[in-house]
């Protein structure tokens, strides 16, 4: 099997750091996991990327050292499968609120006896080598995500789900079912005891804690025991890039006397 680093950080006791992957370009993917990342998860949920896009995707991420993830847009057996069959490595799976989603998101994604997931791994086995179909059930990491108040109070029930390897917060989707407007909410005392209470729930039951973020608050969410963190998005990166540059431009005019560039 071609090396996971995520699994291999979280193995070790450490955390693993990754990207998010929303734009459908080679050229991108390349450029942002060419960097120091565990994991890359391509967003086929609110990114706009659908499946004959992700499929390079993993190609492209396979080139450097990040392991291939990805989210799907649903819980649905299918997606799940033919996600995993294109070479993804790891399933982020949305909106789990309950032990039987829990279950239903295992069941998809592990081959007979320990799942249903059908098989046919065209990609994946010659991504991964050719023990492919013996290794997949201990090499796929099943990610079930709570960003729910309803999750909230099954945690203990979903993160117990045998199978069942990290959970992923969405903060937005949580800060929402709060009450509290979408991100990260860490001056609102019901986000960060939501928070707090997720990191428990994981420890106490042997799964790895996970969290959508921005790199400001990376040190903070290492603190808080998180051992999969996101740190950026290629579009969020971009943005945050062009912004300083436009900045820096400015300020550029300004000291020259010539005034803004804008």
């Amino acid at each position: 099997m071609r090396p996971n680093a995520m699994r291999e950080r979280w193995a070790s006791g450490e955390a693993a750091i990754g990207v998010w992957v929303t734009v459908p370009s080679t050229i991108t993917a390349q450029a942002v996991t060419g960097e120091r990342f565990d994991y890359a998860c391509v967003d086929l949920q609110h990114g706009a990327i659908d499946y004959q896009a992700a499929v390079p995707l993993f190609q492209t991420i396979e080139l450097g050292p990040a392991t291939p993830i990805n989210r799907v847009p649903w819980n649905e057996p299918g997606i799940i499968g033919k996600s995993l069959d294109a070479g993804s490595m790891g399933v982020v799976v949305p909106m789990v609120n309950t032990r039987e989603q829990a279950e239903a998101a295992v069941y998809s994604s592990r081959y007979p006896p320990e799942g249903g997931r059908s098989h046919g791994p065209v990609r994946a086995a010659m991504a991964h080598g050719g023990t492919y179909w013996k290794d997949a059930n201990d090499a796929v990491s099943v990610i079930v995500m709570i960003e729910t108040v309803e999750a909230l109070q099954n945690a203990d029930e979903i993160l117990s789900t045998p199978g069942v390897d990290a959970c992923y917060v969405g903060p937005a989707d949580l800060s929402r079912s709060l009450g509290l407007p979408p991100g990260n909410n860490d001056d609102e005392p019901a986000f960060m005891e939501a928070m707090e209470a997720i990191v428990a729930s994981c420890q106490r039951n042997g799964v790895v804690p996970g969290c959508h973020t921005v790199s400001e608050l990376t040190a903070k969410r290492l603190e808080m025991g998180f051992r999969m963190i996101t740190v950026t998005s290629d579009l969020v990166a971009l943005r945050r890039g062009l912004t300083d540059e436009i900045a820096s431009a400015d300020s550029a005019g300004s000291e020259g006397g010539g005034g803004s560039m804008y």
